[in-house]
C-alpha cells in the first residue's frame, strides 16, 4: 500500500528543485502555499479545477510581487507545483484561459453553472458534488473572476455581499466561508503590498547612496592628486 507524502517530503521535493536561496522575506509566503496545496493534494475528496489553479496563481503571483531576483520567480513556482507532483504549465494555462474568459464575459456567465458556458461541466460537477471539497484558494480564484469580469461588483461591500451569495446559493458554498476567506486574502495582500512598499524604498535609499558614494569617487580628486597640484 502506497504511504501518503507528508508535509515534510513536499518541501524536501521543493528544495531540491529550487536549489537557490529564497528571500527570507518571501519563504513564508511560499512555505504557507506549499502546505495549503499539499493538504488539498493529499485529501481524497479534493479535485483540481480552473478556479482552483487561478486562485493559486493569483496568490502566488501577488504575494510574490517584488521579488529579487525576479528570475527566481517562475523557478519557485515551477518547484512549487512539481514538489507537489503537478504540472506547473497546467496551472499558468488554465488560469489565463480563465482570466481570458472572465476579461470577456459578465462574471455571472463563468459561475453560475445555469448560466455558463465552457465551465458548465466544471461548475455542475462542483455544485452536484456533496463531498465538494472548498479551499481558500477556490475561493480567491472566484474572487479574481469577479475582480476581471466586473470590478466595481469588489470595491462594493454590498456588490461583493450579494454577488458571494449568488455564488455560494449556485454551487452549495457556504456564502460565510468564502467572505471570510476572502476578507483574511484582502487583508493580508494589503499587509503584504504594505511590505513590498517599504521594501522598494529601502532599496531604492540603498542604490541611491551607493550611487552617491560612486560619484564621489569620481569627482573628489585623490590626495596624491591634490598634492601635485598645490
Amino acid at each position: 500500500m502506497n504511504s501518503v507524502r507528508t508535509v515534510s517530503d513536499t518541501k524536501r521535493s521543493f528544495y531540491n528543485l529550487h536549489t537557490r536561496p529564497v528571500n527570507s522575506i518571501f519563504r513564508r509566503v511560499v512555505e504557507e502555499l506549499m502546505v495549503e496545496m499539499h493538504l488539498l493534494a493529499v485529501n481524497t475528496d479534493f479535485r483540481y479545477d480552473p478556479f482552483y489553479a487561478l486562485g493559486v496563481v493569483t496568490t502566488f503571483d501577488r504575494f510574490m510581487q517584488g521579488y529579487r531576483p525576479e528570475a527566481d520567480k517562475e523557478s519557485i513556482f515551477s518547484s512549487l507545483c512539481r514538489a507537489l507532483e503537478s504540472d506547473p504549465q497546467q496551472y499558468r494555462n488554465d488560469a489565463q484561459h480563465l482570466l481570458s474568459a472572465a476579461s470577456q464575459n459578465p462574471w455571472e456567465n463563468l459561475v453560475i453553472p445555469d448560466k455558463a458556458g465552457e465551465f458548465r461541466e466544471v461548475l455542475a460537477a462542483i455544485a452536484s458534488n456533496p463531498k465538494f471539497k472548498y479551499s481558500r484558494l477556490f475561493a480567491v480564484g472566484l474572487y479574481t473572476v469577479l475582480e476581471t469580469a466586473s470590478p466595481d461588483s469588489v470595491k462594493d461591500t454590498a456588490k461583493l455581499t450579494e454577488a458571494l451569495k449568488q455564488v455560494g446559493q449556485a454551487l452549495n458554498v457556504s456564502q460565510d466561508k468564502m467572505q471570510k476567506d476572502l476578507e483574511l486574502y484582502r487583508s493580508n495582500l494589503e499587509k503584504m503590498t504594505q511590505i513590498q512598499a517599504v521594501i522598494a524604498d529601502a532599496l531604492a535609499a540603498d542604490r541611491k547612496k551607493r550611487e552617491e558614494r560612486a560619484q564621489a569617487k569620481t569627482v573628489e580628486p585623490s590626495k596624491d592628486e591634490a598634492t601635485t597640484e598645490s
